[in-house]
């Protein structure tokens, strides 16, 4: 008899904790998702939970622990940062396998936790660095593959966006290219050169950031809430090639075969359709399932986070949220 694919195995029982912009989408996706079935939503806001409850025809409840008791197998925490911790562990403390949003938490140490108790309990822990899986990044990837990689500059700028409210750019934004500097070069961050400032927040709204890999490629940030509209670029430059990726249009060029006259060939290269989202979570079931490792893993998470601090380092700390009443209590 022929292997059952995933789609025809039972079905994996996820929830979602949080359903803000982040939270909802997750929760939209699996709704459709093969192998997955969403068993409901958690958020301390009744008229959110219940309105994101009416459009996706799902349960919603007030806290982890209901959402535990519906029977899930998996839990996505779209919570607030500075949630992520203590929402996490008691996913984890109850059994669960884990999607965290980016950043996996506030602090390094706090990021460390989570991925130790994972462990610990042998359960598939993944990070929400959504980036990774734009059919563009992907493009870029395939591009560089096998490449002497020289340099990378990344820029993502666009206006303040009303929903943040208790980190800055570094945090917000910066953190997904830190990601995919370590993620196009296949090694990690080793020494860093920030400039941040606040020009009209009391946050650091632009920062300037230069980063050197252990493996000497040398790379930039540019990321900013000053910028009226969204741009979203990277340039990776390797021996042979220029590759640019619009993130936004999803349109990747490569640039080659230069003379010595100055000219050079240049190509389009094909960039597959896929909502990243759903590609994410896909990952995130295979994972839960055995049958691959995290494609973002637990440490992927904390070395985003922990260079992110760095940059962060002699900046002024952001004003605290307010605490979020959410309910982590485990069931039972």
């Amino acid at each position: 008899m022929a292997q059952s694919t995933a789609a025809e195995k039972a079905p994996i029982r996820v929830g979602v904790i949080g359903v803000g912009v982040m939270g909802y989408n997750h929760a939209r996706v699996l709704c459709d998702l093969p192998g997955a079935e969403l068993v409901g939503i958690a958020d301390p806001d009744e008229a959110q939970r219940a309105k994101v409850a009416a459009m996706l025809g799902c349960n919603a409840v007030a806290s982890i622990g209901d959402l535990i008791e519906l029977g899930v197998d998996a839990l996505v925490v779209a919570a607030p940062t500075h949630l992520h911790h203590d929402v996490a562990l008691a996913a984890i403390n109850a059994g669960k396998h884990v999607l965290v949003e980016k950043p996996i938490a506030p602090t390094v140490a706090e990021a460390e936790a989570i991925v130790a108790a994972a462990k610990a309990k042998g359960l598939a822990l993944m990070v929400g660095h959504v980036e990774r899986f734009n059919p563009a990044v992907e493009a870029v990837k395939n591009a560089i593959r096998g490449e002497e990689i020289l340099s990378i500059g990344i820029t993502r700028v666009g206006p303040f966006p009303p929903r943040m409210s208790n980190v800055g750019v570094v945090i917000d934004l910066a953190v997904h290219d830190i990601d995919l500097i370590c993620h196009f070069t296949g090694s990690h961050i080793v020494d860093v050169q920030p400039q941040v400032k606040a020009a009209v927040a009391d946050r650091e709204d632009i920062a300037l950031l230069q980063f050197r890999t252990a493996n000497g490629v040398l790379a930039h940030i540019n990321t900013n809430w000053l910028t009226p509209f969204k741009a979203r670029t990277v340039h990776v430059a390797t021996r042979n090639k220029y590759v640019i990726g619009d993130l936004l249009t999803r349109q990747v060029t490569e640039c080659f075969d230069y003379k010595p006259d100055g000219s050079y060939s240049m190509r389009h290269l094909p960039v597959a359709y896929a909502e990243p989202l759903r590609v994410e979570l896909t990952r995130f079931l295979e994972a839960v399932r055995g049958d691959r490792d995290p494609a973002v893993s637990g440490e992927d998470g904390v070395a985003a986070i922990a260079t992110a601090m760095r940059c962060l380092e002699h900046f002024p700390a952001p004003k605290s949220a307010p605490e979020t009443p959410l309910r982590v209590v485990a069931a039972g």
